[in-house]
């Protein structure tokens, strides 16, 4: 979400979040048809009313709303979520090239709540697994964990993943399988991973062959209704008892939608509506939506206690000129095939993504180095051939032509 100081200060914020929670409550509307309505029996916490799911055969149980730590460098903020009912924090290795872990690993090590919270990082990007041979693969992620846990202040990680995942091969490969099992077995990390926000259906269908990945960090939004393929392997690999985390939930930050979309429907509709159509998916267990200010946690953590669409949520997810205005990029990577110039569009739509809805240039900029030469930013002339083939109708010249400005 966006990236501006709250003014609500802790004292305030918790008595918001009490009366913001109560209010979130009295909602008695069904959920929409898009997804299955929620059959399972929902545990409660120790804080009343906040709804828990067990994260498949991990069995870790946690709150639906949990915390995607990434931009957040404010200690209060990562204490006031704990403190609100908040018990599982997503954080990465090279987020904030390693400030974010500490971060996280520093606040519940001074809470002394170590062992009441689930961590999940990420560790070795598509960058780091490039031109290994087996042995420097396993050394690699051996090396790469030992920094997670001195950063987490912690002997082990709760979930630990392999970042950034598209591809059917990384799953399955035998020198990440051999070194992530080692980790496993030696007590570093309780559950293994992966993370995926392109080609998600084939990656999530190749998890599914076996038990050894117990969960998957996936990208899911109501952009994605239609995405029969990515729905179908999330069923059918939870049914297998593989754990579901969802991400990308807010389908691309709170800068969204347009203008004249927000005459129409206030931050908190917005915000509850999109986190609310992911979880009536009684499959994806939590989901991370990112914050990083006190009003944004308040606004994320209310949906944790219903899940009933309210009738102005409902409007907006069937509106119209909502979903022409979003635009958002799933990366499917089919625009590729269309582009004369071999521009690599999704991961400049993604870096678009975290400049100007994120707001977060340190991702952004981290993005855009994973391109160079020819596939970069002026690779692209703005000649539409991708757009015409998006499913998304996504609008591929204006973002790109505004990442022109601010980088090229």
């Amino acid at each position: 979400m966006g990236n501006s100081n709250s003014e609500v200060s802790r004292r305030r914020f918790l008595t918001a979040s009490a009366t913001g929670l109560v209010a979130a409550g009295l909602a008695n509307l069904t959920p929409g048809a898009t997804f299955a309505q929620i059959t399972e029996k929902e545990t409660a916490g120790s804080t009343d009313n906040i709804i828990y799911r067990t994260l498949g055969r991990t069995g870790m149980k946690v709150p639906v709303v949990s915390m995607g730590a990434g931009a957040c460098n404010d200690p209060s903020v990562l204490q006031a979520a704990y403190e609100v009912g908040m018990r599982h924090y997503d954080t990465a290795a090279n987020y904030q090239f390693g400030a974010n872990e500490q971060l996280v690993g520093s606040v519940l090590h001074r809470m002394g709540v170590r062992d009441k919270c689930i961590i999940g990082s990420k560790i070795y990007t598509p960058q780091q697994r490039r031109n290994l041979t087996t042995e420097q693969a396993k050394k690699k992620l051996m090396s790469l964990t030992e920094g997670t846990l001195k950063r987490l202040k912690s002997d082990y990680v709760d979930i630990l993943y392999i970042h950034m995942v598209d591809n059917r091969d990384t799953v399955a490969d035998d020198a990440i399988r051999e070194a992530m099992a080692r980790i496993k077995a030696d007590g570093k990390a309780r559950a293994l991973g992966i993370s995926t926000h392109t080609n998600m259906a084939d990656v999530i269908d190749e998890v599914a062959k076996d038990d050894f990945w117990d969960v998957v960090l996936t990208s899911i939004n109501f952009t994605m209704a239609d995405d029969t393929a990515l729905l179908t392997a999330i069923n059918k690999a939870a049914d297998r008892g593989v754990g579901f985390v969802g991400m990308k939930t807010m389908a691309g930050g709170g800068r969204w939608p347009n203008p004249d979309t927000r005459q129409s429907y206030d931050q908190p509709t917005i915000t509850a509506a999109l986190l609310k159509w992911v979880l009536n998916n009684k499959n994806i267990h939590t989901i991370i939506p990112g914050f990083n200010n006190h009003q944004h946690l308040r606004e994320d953590f209310a949906v944790a206690t219903n899940l009933t669409l309210t009738d102005m949520e409902k409007r907006f997810l069937s509106d119209n000129n909502v979903k022409l205005g979003m635009g958002f990029c799933r990366q499917c990577r089919k625009c590729l095939a269309s582009c004369p110039n071999d521009a690599d569009v999704p991961t400049l739509m993604r870096t678009h993504m975290y400049a100007a809805q994120y707001a977060d240039f340190y991702l952004a900029r981290q993005a855009l180095a994973e391109i160079s030469g020819h596939k970069g930013i002026t690779a692209c002339v703005s000649c539409d051939a991708c757009a015409v083939v998006c499913a998304n109708a996504v609008n591929v010249r204006e973002r790109i032509n505004e990442l022109k400005l601010m980088y090229a």
